[in-house]
């Protein structure tokens, strides 16, 4: 969301655009698939993990799983998302920070609005909570440029721009746990290249998260909260919950939201 800039620059809005080219990558992948089986290169291992890319077959989900331990599930409505199996189909190497220009009920109450057109995977409070919208292993329309969208994760927080008081510690505390575990999960670099403002995506008209946003402060405190997430479990993703707790892996195995 965020506030916008007074003179557009004429980019579609919040990925109102984004067409779905999955079908296109998966025929590729298929057919790179049976010819390897042709051949007897392919090990069964492999062919495992590649059967749910097929067309129409989806990764299971389950109804109110999270990706991040300290989350509660909300769901933004499907007009507001595209749904695929990042970082499978699109890797992630983004995270995007979003100010919200009002409450966090008006924000949940937008991203289940089909009217919309947009919403980010999550949405910060200034009390610290958090909500997941979209899984992160699907594409939110929440950057305006569709490159953008299939390479992040979004992040929107409660204020508006223009009101620092609105940036509280708790806040800024929860956001740094929550973008330490999605960089920890996708070997995102914890640098303002791969760390950003809404502002800062190409053909953008927004000003998001403003002048007020501390991002010397935001990045010491996700830095700093890498470095008490756990090492990798066996299945090689490692977690990102509130205080070390289990999340989602690149495999997708969700957390529960607890609601």
């Amino acid at each position: 969301m965020g506030a916008k800039r007074e003179s557009s620059s004429g980019s579609t809005p919040g990925g109102s655009g984004d067409a779905d080219r999955r079908i296109g990558r998966r025929a590729l992948i298929v057919g790179g698939a049976a010819a390897a089986v042709g051949t007897g290169v392919l090990a069964r291992d492999e062919l495992a993990r590649l059967w749910w890319r097929l067309p129409g077959v989806e990764r299971p989900r389950d109804d109110g799983a999270v990706d991040y331990a300290g989350a509660r599930w909300v769901a933004a409505s499907d007009a507001n998302w595209r749904r695929a199996d990042r970082p499978d189909d699109f890797s992630i190497d983004m995270v995007i920070v979003h100010v919200t220009q009002g409450s966090f009920d008006s924000a949940v109450r937008a991203f289940q609005d089909p009217g919309h057109k947009a919403a980010a995977h999550y949405i910060v409070g200034q009390d610290g909570r958090v909500t997941q919208m979209i899984r992160e292993l699907d594409v939110a329309y929440h950057a305006g440029n569709r490159d953008y969208n299939e390479r992040s994760v979004g992040i929107e927080h409660e204020g508006f721009v223009d009101r620092p008081q609105d940036f509280t510690a708790e806040m800024y505390a929860a956001s740094a746990r929550l973008t330490a575990g999605i960089c920890a999960r996708y070997g995102i670099p914890l640098d303002r290249k791969h760390i950003l403002g809404h502002v800062e995506v190409p053909g953008t008209d927004h000003t998001d998260p403003g002048p007020h946003w501390d991002w010397d402060r935001y990045l010491k405190l996700v830095r700093r909260a890498a470095t008490s997430l756990p090492t990798s479990g066996p299945s090689g993703g490692p977690s990102g919950g509130p205080s070390g707790g289990p999340s989602a892996g690149p495999s997708g195995s969700p957390s529960r939201s607890g609601v």
